[in-house]
């Protein structure tokens, strides 16, 4: 097994982003001696950056595990394509964390900027704080986002959350933002607190809110009542959206109107 731990060092101006998809664990298993971020507009070093130890030896990049600690809140798009291994973030992180992800794990033991794993393949994303706008999304333009793999999100998501979703899973144990779920056309979207004017022009997939959706869009249409497997909770199954002849299934624990 080895070990990367990546310590960011302080800067002189720390809102200046850092962009840094080549911190995957198969870039150090590789051990390339090139690694380098972007800082602002200028490419450096990977140790410019970050204090570097490596400690054991690894086969394959399923056997690494990268530990990203210090202030990360501006470091974008960690674990970018990545397709195996571990990536541990001991605080925040920055926008587009995981990026097109296959495969292996990313852990944020803190809060995720707007577009956590965005157009994800695969693999395992858990948040343990809150994520921000477009979680699971695909980008703008882009018809097709998070298409398989699992996010989970301990606390609350933003707007826009699981839009595109075409496949895999994303659960939300708290509240989401704004229009979450929208064309949405496949996986399963789980959200155990509240939502607003969720899943719009909805095609396919499955949504469950337990808590309460706001401005429910009347363009759902209800087909009955079953049981959720969150402790029993009686959720209303709508289908829809038919005024996209929509073949989604939504359910939905309590609701109002616009």
């Amino acid at each position: 097994m080895m070990q990367v731990m990546l310590e960011a060092k302080e800067r002189k101006n720390p809102n200046v982003p850092i962009e840094a998809e080549e911190i995957t664990p198969a870039h150090f298993i590789e051990n390339r001696q090139d690694l380098s971020v972007w800082r602002g507009n200028r490419k450096v070093p990977l140790e410019e950056v970050f204090e570097i130890t490596i400690n054991g030896e690894a086969s394959s990049a399923e056997d690494v595990e990268v530990i990203l600690t210090g202030e990360s809140g501006k470091i974008k798009r960690v674990g970018e394509y990545m397709e195996s291994g571990i990536i541990r973030i001991e605080g925040d992180i920055g926008m587009h964390c995981g990026n097109f992800m296959s495969g292996g794990t990313i852990e944020i033991r803190g809060n995720a900027d707007a577009w956590l794993g965005r157009e994800m393949r695969g693999g395992t994303i858990t948040c343990h704080g809150n994520a921000g706008d477009y979680c699971g999304s695909g980008y703008r333009g882009e018809k097709r986002g998070m298409r398989g793999g699992t996010i989970e999100v301990l606390g609350n998501a933003g707007d826009f959350t699981a839009e595109t979703l075409s496949g895999g899973t994303i659960i939300v144990h708290g509240n989401v933002g704004d229009l979450s779920g929208v064309e949405m056309k496949g996986g399963m979207f789980t959200i155990h607190g509240n939502a607003s004017r969720v899943c719009g022009n909805m095609t396919g997939g499955t949504c469950m809110v337990y808590g309460t959706v706001t401005d429910m869009l009347p363009t759902f249409r209800k087909v009955g009542t079953r049981e959720g497997n969150n402790g029993g909770i009686a959720l209303t199954e709508f289908t829809g959206d038919v005024a996209n002849r929509g073949k989604g299934r939504l359910f939905v624990h309590s609701f109002t109107r616009a």
